[in-house]
């Protein structure tokens, strides 16, 4: 076992029976069928309000050193099955839910473009079981994909965590019911006070130029960035901007050797939040995730309620996915994104916006990616303070 502590189903009120016997070992899950296509990036980079104009206009970019399309750094999750928590939620606990904890994404330099096929190799790392204010009796597991190309190359390996408890105690707590209140009603003073920092963002490199390494310093800030308010429509945005939500777009794969991989078996939803494999060879819905499925809660307030969350919110792999994106687009085309760390406090909820602010907090000349890397501060919070995401990159420049 690889707990911190030593939890028994009597000591936690999790069922962890079907948990340890699977911990260290490789599993399976979805694999996409169809390679990346340029409207599979467009319709990314436009979920995630991502402004870069490399990753949607064909004459910009066939202009660029690239000469055509890329896809943003972030869209390996995109191009994942179960938005890169799949290996982080291993075995059956009934009755329970999970949320994203948090990312952390290693980038070797390949980009993805238009009719590249990524390949996923996952493995249970590990876990761990601590008391929160939450849920009571949490699980926080971790587990690690390593995406490849078709051709072999390394594209970008990630360890997610996933945040695994019961939802009657989440319920009965309702913690959440009593720190976010209701709904937030902006004035129309206050909503053009935020398009225009919005505007000013996506503005703000537009042409990708990279910041030399010498020329920036510690205590530098990054253009604050804002999103929302949030809404029941950017929601279903982003999360149909994830393949594998798409009908018919995966094949299940196991690893060889191993005995009872966890492919797709039940995590142990409650009633309504599991999947219906069979009956979704007729009815797409029944696998969408949305009108039925584990994601329902991110958009209906009730199903919300069921899981412990006050209302409609957002994605722990979209708020990932700003973070590695804000970052990108700041090193500009001559630099990238090399390892981020983000842990995820609190959820986007629905009528909330979310700031970001970024500060470089250190500069290494040399690293163990041979370049010279500058790393990175960068907090999300709400329009109230609340923090959102913290996370620390490491950014390399050009010279």
């Amino acid at each position: 076992m690889s707990s911190t502590t030593e939890p028994t189903t009597e000591t936690t009120g999790l069922d962890l029976s079907d948990v340890d016997h699977r911990v260290g070992k490789p599993i399976g899950g979805g694999q996409l069928w169809d390679p990346c296509s340029t409207s599979d990036i467009r319709r990314w980079a436009m979920a995630m309000d991502n402004p870069n104009p490399i990753h949607w206009n064909e004459e910009f970019a066939r202009q660029s050193r690239y000469g055509g399309l890329i896809a943003p750094q972030s869209i390996a999750v995109a191009l994942d099955y179960g938005h890169g928590a799949a290996p982080a939620c291993v075995g059956h606990i009934p009755n329970s839910h999970l949320i994203f904890g948090g990312e952390e994404w290693w980038f070797y330099g390949t980009p993805v473009r238009p009719g590249d096929k990524l390949f996923q190799e996952r493995r249970f790392h590990d876990y761990k079981v601590a008391d929160t204010k939450f849920a009571g009796p949490t699980m926080f597991s971790r587990g690690d994909t390593t995406h490849t190309n078709q051709h072999g190359a390394l594209v970008a390996r990630e360890r997610s965590t996933a945040i695994r408890y019961l939802t009657a105690e989440a319920t009965k707590r309702g913690m959440y019911d009593n720190q976010v209140g209701v709904v937030k009603k902006w004035t129309n003073e206050e909503l053009i006070e935020i398009e225009a920092l919005r505007r000013e963002w996506l503005l703000s490199n537009r042409l990708g130029v990279s910041p030399r390494y010498d020329e920036v310093k510690v205590g530098d800030t990054l253009p604050r960035r804002v999103i929302g308010p949030h809404s029941i429509a950017s929601f279903t945005t982003e999360y149909r901007a994830f393949l594998f939500n798409i009908w018919g777009t995966f094949e299940w794969v196991a690893p060889e050797g191993i005995d009872d991989p966890w492919v797709y078996q039940d995590p142990g939803w409650g009633e309504g939040f599991g999947f219906d494999e069979e009956d979704a060879k007729i009815d797409p819905r029944k696998r969408d995730g949305l009108y039925v499925g584990p994601s329902r809660g991110h958009i209906d307030a009730e199903k919300a309620g069921e899981v412990g969350m006050a209302r409609a919110y957002g994605y722990g792999a979209t708020m990932g996915a700003w973070c590695t994106d804000f970052l990108a687009n700041w090193a500009g085309h001559d630099g990238m994104v090399r390892h981020t760390k983000a842990d995820f406090r609190a959820p986007a909820f629905e009528g909330d916006v979310t700031y970001f602010d970024a500060e470089v907090i250190d500069k290494r000349p040399e690293s163990e990616w041979g370049v010279p890397l500058v790393q990175i501060k960068l907090r999300l919070t709400n329009q109230d303070g609340a923090g959102l995401v913290s996370c620390t990159a490491e950014v390399e420049l050009p010279l």
